[in-house]
């Protein structure tokens, strides 16, 4: 596929970019990706070597030999999210992208145009087979897998790598020079449960907490957006404190790193106190509604009759254990970070909750920046589960990256962007994950910061990116490698 979209600059940047938009790259389908890399390479006569895993290091000697010293890596991932429109038909394992102009910006005709972070590897590819550019020895760095799993940056070996300074290219945000990313980990506690047969003559609800916007588990955290198990839970305990509420079916949330928009659970009344039951919902609603603002000004609860094939509620003492657990259970804000004012240090997400024939499972999400953090994190939310009489199953995670003020690199970066646009970058770190926090722990003293162009609507088909800051980003990234 050649692209229709011309006089964009740099062209050798968005060139590139096009051929990858032209390969099909899903994560976990990025082999044509890594191959493209590859025939760059060999190309150019560049010495370049692929992992077990499927990364892929390249290496670039120095544009003037008096450059020396060790390696600046440049660093961005193969991997696209995929991502469609209902209305749109397309085979992303098939097709490639297909990229767009809309003013002044690049988009994909009803998919996620993947600039994340394939600009990024573009502009690695430019820098590569660029013969007017100023910089000492140069390694890139292509993982694989970033959006699924960090699966690339985890298997990357230790030995693939000479370099001490990493430029990472896959933020979104023009003037910002990003220096941290939360660390993750994640906790499934499960808990065997009683059933019981349904009660005669019960009156059948859904009660379905609704109308939220949820949002990602670390980057809207700290929105004051409503979660919908914990909403959910607040409705049930307190209705269960006055009348007859039997818990036949509960499910909520969506994924682990999502805060949960939606729960649905099917409940038994005593028919006589339906209607005390609605007036207490309609009580409820108000109150819950007031609290989030304009943080969630949709939300509601939906009560109707509700015909289900279900004859079994969860026992009395099982259901009052579960709501309690799902009430109680920590969600959101655990720390502040003390050196960037208004950024997340760790968090916490009660993400998905699934009543199965004979068991609850609770799925929960885990951040911070700070490595001890995040365990401590972990171990008290085992300690909670354990007082409930839950088990848990709880993995190491992937760690995060720690903010680093007095990093030379960063130093280098700030007077680079002054020199260049005349002003200072904003430093900045992200409560989620990037690959820097994998590859510090990988290689120490990598000193590194994370760069990039405008963004927008990333993981989403309103995906798109700014050309004129494509254009600056090239700028700058040309400008660092001259000072480095």
């Amino acid at each position: 596929m050649k692209t229709k979209i011309p006089g964009l600059k740099p062209a050798a940047l968005w060139k590139h970019f096009f051929a990858l938009a032209a390969i099909p790259h899903c994560s976990k389908h990025e082999a044509q990706a890594a191959q493209y890399v590859l025939a760059q390479a060999r190309r150019l006569g560049l010495p370049a070597r692929q992992d077990a895993a499927g990364n892929v290091v390249v290496t670039k000697p120095a544009s003037d030999p008096a450059k020396t010293g060790p390696a600046v890596v440049l660093q961005g991932h193969l991997d696209m999210v995929c991502e469609k429109n209902e209305t749109t038909a397309h085979d992303f394992a098939k097709e490639g992208i297909h990229p767009v102009r809309d003013g002044d910006y690049i988009r994909a005709q009803g998919t996620t145009l993947g600039a994340d972070n394939g600009i990024g590897v573009a502009a690695a590819l430019a820098v590569m087979e660029a013969k007017d550019l100023v910089h000492g020895p140069m390694e890139f760095l292509f993982t694989i897998d970033e959006e699924t799993g960090l699966t690339g940056a985890f298997q990357l070996g230790a030995d693939m790598l000479s370099g001490n300074r990493m430029l990472n290219l896959d933020s979104e945000e023009e003037g910002a020079v990003y220096i941290g990313c939360a660390g993750g980990m994640d906790t499934v506690a499960t808990s065997p449960v009683r059933v019981v047969p349904l009660p005669a003559g019960r009156a059948v609800y859904r009660l379905k907490v609704a109308g939220l916007k949820g949002g990602h588990s670390g980057l809207d955290i700290a929105t004051g957006r409503g979660n919908a198990i914990k909403l959910a839970a607040r409705i049930l305990w307190t209705l269960r404190r006055q009348y007859t509420v039997d818990i036949m079916t509960l499910t909520g949330g969506s994924k682990r790193n999502a805060i949960p928009r939606e729960t649905f659970v099917t409940v038994a009344l005593e028919p006589g106190q339906v209607a005390a039951v609605e007036q207490a919902l309609r009580a409820l609603e108000a109150d819950i509604r007031s609290e989030l603002g304009s943080a969630d000004p949709d939300f509601q609860i939906l009560f109707e009759p509700h015909t289900s094939n279900v004859e079994r509620m969860l026992d009395a003492a099982d259901a009052e254990r579960v709501v309690q657990f799902l009430y109680a259970g920590p969600h959101g804000v655990i720390a502040m970070t003390p050196d960037i004012p208004n950024l997340v240090q760790t968090s916490t997400n009660l993400a998905i909750v699934e009543l199965l024939p004979d068991q609850v499972r609770v799925s929960m999400s885990h951040r911070s920046s700070v490595e001890s953090h995040k365990k401590d994190v972990g171990r008290m939310v085992t300690a909670y589960c354990a007082m409930a009489g839950f088990a848990v199953e709880q993995g190491s995670g992937y760690p995060g990256w720690k903010p680093n003020l007095q990093s030379a690199l960063l130093k280098t970066a700030i007077e680079v962007h002054q020199k260049t646009f005349r002003k200072k970058p904003e430093i900045k770190a992200i409560h989620a994950g990037l690959e820097c926090g994998i590859i510090g722990e990988k290689y120490p003293g990598m000193d590194m910061i994370s760069i990039g162009p405008i963004i927008l609507g990333a993981h989403s088909p309103d995906e798109r990116v700014s050309i004129p800051s494509v254009a600056h980003f090239w700028k700058y990234l040309k400008a660092m490698l001259a000072e480095l």
